[in-house]
């Protein structure tokens, strides 16, 4: 038994105007057929030396001990669906109308009632997933007041955009999930920070960095660590479309936080250009000095020639002629890379 604090009042155990003790003692109960342990509160009266439950109490400790069971079987603890509920400021009412359960379900999933796996499964999707969460909502417009729909979607729609890199993340390493031939990745696991780093110190350093020029860069990049080290820098996948190398999912890779650029019109061009630059006080965080070395041989062969002339000089390299458009470029023609 572990005295938390005290307060002087009358006792209901001895009847008498004391310091009562506040204590936390360690209980065994079974339910549903599992012991479970947990940490239950009373008074404790020193005179008569009893412990009592107030009614507070009774609700408390059943709580800690449901919450103590729903760890045990790796379900979402009471303090969990009120932080789900709390992130999107909804209602115990409206959480339950938004998820189609019975009006109270939430309420007692809070207080005593142990959910199933199924809901606990839904609940887990909404703690994850905003998106999720917003077309729930849309479901339930018509169930709840407009007032709190509007305020439920504007708190979701700020959780959706604060998750927005993570679904693009996501989405980026499913698309590189299907290519299990290491040659094809330059024998290095697709690490979007290296990806980030790369994209920022070329921006950096190249001027005038417009989006076909820069996907030339990382491939050459890649190319050249792997002629010189055996793998490559960033673990990318590149296809040889008719502008030459373009990495699979690039249109993914610059919406990622921390890569920068912006639409620019030209007079000349009938289509908006992508210029890219370094994210504010860069600098770099997962490059080696090796990878750097290379980074910084590509921008001195490369870094001052136009779109065309990149263009011109991929296509003329072996890798580019010898494979078919549209399909993945081999790292296995590095080695034959014209820079060293």
């Amino acid at each position: 038994m572990k005295k938390l604090n005290s307060e002087k009042k009358l006792c209901l155990l001895c009847m008498e105007e004391h310091d009562v003790y506040k204590v936390q003692k360690t209980e065994t109960l079974d339910f549903k057929n599992k012991d479970i342990i947990y940490e239950a509160l009373y008074e404790y009266c020193e005179y008569a030396d009893e412990l009592l439950e107030t009614e507070e109490m009774i609700k408390q400790n059943k709580l800690m001990m449901i919450d103590e069971y729903r760890k045990q079987d790796g379900l979402l603890t009471s303090n969990d669906l009120i932080n789900i509920r709390e992130k999107y400021s909804v209602s115990q009412k409206d959480f339950s109308e938004i998820l189609d359960w019975g009006k109270a379900t939430i309420t007692r999933y809070e207080n005593h009632q142990v959910q199933d796996r199924a809901h606990d499964d839904v609940l887990r999707m909404v703690q994850s997933d905003p998106k999720w969460f917003l077309d729930k909502l849309e479901l339930a417009k018509e169930r709840i007041s407009n007032k709190a729909y509007n305020k439920y979607k504007s708190a979701a729609n700020e959780l959706y955009i604060s998750h927005e890199d993570c679904y693009m993340i996501e989405a980026i390493e499913a698309a590189y999930a299907s290519f299990n031939n290491p040659i094809l990745s330059g024998n290095r696991t697709l690490s979007l920070k290296k990806v980030i780093d790369v994209i920022n110190y070329l921006a950096l350093n190249v001027k005038s960095l417009h989006k076909v020029k820069l996907m030339k860069l990382l491939w050459y990049s890649d190319n050249l660590n792997y002629k010189r080290y055996g793998h490559s820098i960033t673990g990318l996948v590149y296809k040889a479309l008719p502008m030459g190398a373009v990495p699979e999912a690039y249109e993914k890779i610059v919406e990622l936080n921390n890569v920068n650029f912006e639409e620019i019109s030209y007079e000349d061009y009938e289509y908006v250009a992508q210029k890219f630059s370094a994210v504010k006080d860069f600098s770099v965080q997962y490059l080696d000095t090796k990878e750097v070395e290379v980074l910084d041989t590509i921008i001195d062969n490369l870094g001052s020639m136009n779109k065309e002339e990149i263009v011109k000089k991929m296509h003329d390299e072996d890798a580019y002629i010898n494979t078919e458009k549209y399909e993945p470029i081999s790292f296995e023609f590095a080695e034959k890379l014209s820079i060293d």
